[in-house]
């Protein structure tokens, strides 16, 4: 079943009942009204004739209001004291002698109701009493066939079966439009999930109206986008790998094939098989990397956290890369505040370091200077790795992390990565618990922050 007919049914069933509940409060109410009003104007008329006796209540005003009674809806019997009949505008069948006979104990001054029940009983009735000379000298009966006021419940009933029947027709044709807007947008968002299920990911949804279904609509749309942004990314990071490995595994074939000659210089050859191995291992940093990679978006590596006295970690790393930077003639300073302890995984966050630091050395003229510098606030610990290297463009900054991305698309192999490096470290850093950002100037150089909690 479709939505839009379960929203219809649902809707016309609740609007049902409401209306079931509605309509018959409403009838009961106007029933009772309508009765209540017909016996208080039966009890009135009766009040008028009392007041009529008790000026004169001889046989001519008697006859009088017989006959007057005589010519309307209603009928009246004139008693005395004692339950003899004194006039009435008409036959006294045995319903109303039934009525006459019911003791009268404690009437008001304004009568009362004697006969209310409508719709089992032939009359409704009221009695009032009248004086004379000071004395009770009898009593004014009224009555009413209750077919006039079953004749006029039957009118009601039909105003009500008509109203409800115009009511319904209104609320389907209000429930129809009703559900077909508010299942559009579920149309739509099912039409695109669809879509997205099949790998088309150029979903456009309406502007989102601002409520829950807004909100869904929005989830769907920058869910969309963010797959079609993976999307993008594969296939960039597939043709970027392909790339990277055809490269190196050119030189080898070539060269593979090249030093395998017969009657080759034993000094060419060698040079040749050099060659092949520097790509061989080319190949297989790159292929480290990315299983680092894979490790980390699947979750299966271990940070295994260990409390470091910092500059003593810091003091370690250092030593081993100071060969590097003194091969190049550049020069590298730590500076920590002493008896710093973290939270860290040595292996891992060395890992860490070490990357920048390679950078640092590989983007850093001859001659300059890189400084680790280590600073405490409050409960956060920052790290900054900063050099005098070439800097990196304001454009770049926001992708220096995504992976294979590299600033200079057409540097030397000699000094290129594969652009993995930086996404393993953000990676890192994050899995510690931290976040790294990056400040540079062109010709100025580079500043990596990292803020870990202590």
């Amino acid at each position: 079943m479709k939505i839009s007919v379960k929203y219809a049914l649902w809707f016309f069933f609740c609007i049902l009942v409401i209306e079931v509940f509605s309509m018959g409060f409403l009838h009961n109410n106007l029933v009772h009204s309508q009765v209540d009003r017909e016996l208080h104007a039966l009890q009135a008329r009766g009040n008028s004739h009392r007041a009529v006796l008790e000026i004169s209540a001889d046989p001519s005003t008697l006859h009088h209001i017989g006959l007057m009674e005589s010519h309307t809806d209603t009928e009246v019997v004139i008693t005395d004291t004692n339950g003899s009949v004194l006039v009435s505008s008409g036959n006294m069948d045995s319903n109303i002698q039934a009525v006459l006979k019911k003791p009268i104990l404690d009437l008001p001054r304004n009568g009362s109701i004697i006969e209310d029940d409508w719709q089992r009983e032939p009359y409704i009735a009221t009695v009032t009493a009248f004086k004379s000379n000071g004395n009770k000298a009898g009593y004014v009966y009224m009555f009413k066939n209750t077919a006039e006021v079953q004749k006029l419940i039957t009118q009601l009933n039909k105003h009500f079966l008509l109203a409800s029947l115009l009511i319904l027709f209104f609320i389907m044709i209000t429930i129809f439009f009703l559900s077909k807007v508010l299942t559009k947008p579920l149309i739509s968002m099912t039409e695109a999930t669809k879509k997205l299920s099949k790998g088309d990911f150029s979903v456009t949804l309406p502007t989102p109206s601002k409520d829950e279904l807004g909100e869904l609509a929005l989830s769907i749309q920058t869910l969309a986008n963010d797959l079609n942004h993976l999307k993008k990314e594969r296939n960039e990071f597939l043709a970027s790998i392909s790339h990277e490995l055809r490269t190196p595994l050119t030189y080898i074939s070539g060269y593979a094939d090249i030093a395998s000659r017969q009657g080759l210089d034993e000094k060419d050859r060698v040079q040749y098989l050099n060659i092949i191995q520097e790509e061989s291992q080319r190949v297989s940093q790159l292929l480290k990397e990315l299983f680092d990679l894979a490790k980390l978006d699947q979750n299966a590596f271990s940070i295994i956290k260990e409390k470091v006295e910092l500059c003593t970690f810091l003091k370690s790393v250092h030593d081993k890369v100071l060969p590097a930077f003194n091969n190049k003639g550049n020069r590298l300073f730590v500076d920590c505040p002493k008896s710093l302890s973290v939270e860290i995984d040595p292996v891992r966050f060395e890992q860490v370091i070490l990357n920048l630091l390679d950078n640092s050395l590989k983007y850093s003229k001859e001659g300059t200077k890189t400084f680790i510098t280590v600073l405490k606030e409050n409960e956060t610990i920052q790290l900054n790795i900063q050099d005098q290297g070439v800097g990196i463009p304001q454009e770049d900054l926001p992708y220096i992390f995504d992976r294979l991305y590299r600033v200079e698309k057409s540097r030397s192999r000699t000094t290129g990565g594969f652009g993995l490096g930086l996404a393993i470290v953000k990676q890192l850093v994050e899995a510690h618990g931290g976040e790294i950002k990056v400040e540079s100037k062109v010709g100025q150089g580079t500043s990596f922050i990292i803020k870990l909690r202590k």
